[in-house]
């Protein structure tokens, strides 16, 4: 994934190449932060599988996928132990707060499982864009090793929430909805990449 990765994905707004800048002036935080994030997805899965546990395929997905978020929180966690430094507290993420905004209230069983999975996949996308960025952009070359890894795992969890989507969208144009996120997604970026966090 390289300078087409933005087609690949949909993102409307690329984000702005300094953040790397950023970034590289406070890794503790860019670290923490990520390792939070993993965390975070992982919850997020397995809070899917408690809405939704009458889908057995996409049960056996979400566990898979939760593991493996666990599996990164515990990879992040031993590049910030190797560096001497320290995972900090929980942080909050307002990218992700102001996009779950965009999720509709209420409606069909159908349509919040379709509004949950788009959230899903719109998150990975964004990680799957910065960990590129991340990958080609940093002066650390484990870091940009590491992170290259992490991007191709988080392309393959952007198009399973998306495959899971179309497959239980039922008579909703999941497409259609995906393409007005991507469209939502883009006006938060206008005030994101900013901070050293990694949807900051």
């Amino acid at each position: 994934m390289a300078s087409n990765d933005k087609v690949m994905l949909g993102l409307r707004l690329p984000t702005d190449p300094r953040w790397v800048n950023v970034v590289e002036k406070n890794i503790e935080e860019i670290l923490t932060d990520h390792a939070w994030c993993e965390q975070k997805a992982a919850s997020s899965a397995i809070s899917t599988i408690v809405r939704f546990p009458e889908y057995p395929d996409l049960v056996e997905e979400l566990t898979r996928i939760s593991l493996e978020e666990m599996e990164h929180f515990g990879m992040v966690h031993e590049k910030i132990k190797a560096r001497n430094l320290k995972l900090g507290f929980e942080r909050k993420d307002p990218y992700v707060h102001d996009l779950a905004g965009f999720i509709k209230k209420g409606g069909s069983r159908q349509h919040q499982l379709v509004d949950c999975l788009l959230f899903a996949a719109m998150i990975e996308a964004r990680s799957c864009e910065r960990f590129r960025i991340l990958s080609e952009e940093m002066a650390d070359e484990d870091l940009r090793n590491f992170y290259r890894e992490l991007m191709i795992s988080e392309a393959n969890h952007y198009t399973t929430f998306l495959k899971y989507a179309r497959k239980y969208g039922g008579s909703i144009d999941v497409d259609a909805r995906w393409q007005a996120f991507l469209d939502f997604e883009a006006t938060l970026m206008e005030k994101y990449g900013k901070t050293e966090t990694m949807h900051g």
